[in-house]
């Protein structure tokens, strides 16, 4: 599978369009953004899909998920993050220094400033421990509500 680069212009088209943009935002081995993205395309195989790991292995992942547009880093964060309308990840991402360190201070200000819907995934890793969340769910489990919730604000 191949990506296709776009343009800022088209982006901002795809914007106006019936069809919303769900930007993936995972890192570390982009388990949990492979897992959405299978997911997000089986149920809504019509809503764009950006995929932008923090390093070139989650970026990988996604794409093997069926990410038809992805990219890697800082930069590409803050720039999905003006045009999404869903962003959806693990809630680290809205975490200065989390990820083992792989989420700067300016994506996390990136995502959290972002006029998108955001919902986020409770892994319970890394020190961000999310009160009432048992950890009895499995990554399948979190991930099929996550796209129920996306479903609901399409």
């Amino acid at each position: 599978m191949t990506c296709r680069q776009i343009s800022v212009s088209e982006w901002g088209e795809a914007r106006m369009s019936e069809h919303k943009t769900v930007l993936v935002i995972d890192g570390q081995g982009g388990r949990i953004g492979k897992l959405l993205i299978e997911k997000i395309k089986a149920s809504l195989p019509d809503e764009e899909i950006i995929a932008v790991g923090t390093n070139s292995i989650a970026t990988s992942n996604m794409i093997k998920g069926g990410a038809e547009n992805a990219a890697t880093g800082e930069n590409p964060v803050v720039a999905a993050c003006r045009y999404a309308d869903i962003i959806v990840g693990p809630v680290g991402i809205v975490v200065a220094d989390s990820l083992l360190g792989e989420v700067t201070p300016v994506m996390a200000a990136a995502v959290g400033q972002s006029r998108a819907v955001k919902i986020l995934i409770p892994m319970n890793r890394c020190e961000i421990l999310v009160a009432g969340m048992s950890g009895t769910l499995t990554a399948g489990e979190l991930t099929d509500r996550a796209v129920d919730l996306i479903k609901e604000h399409i």
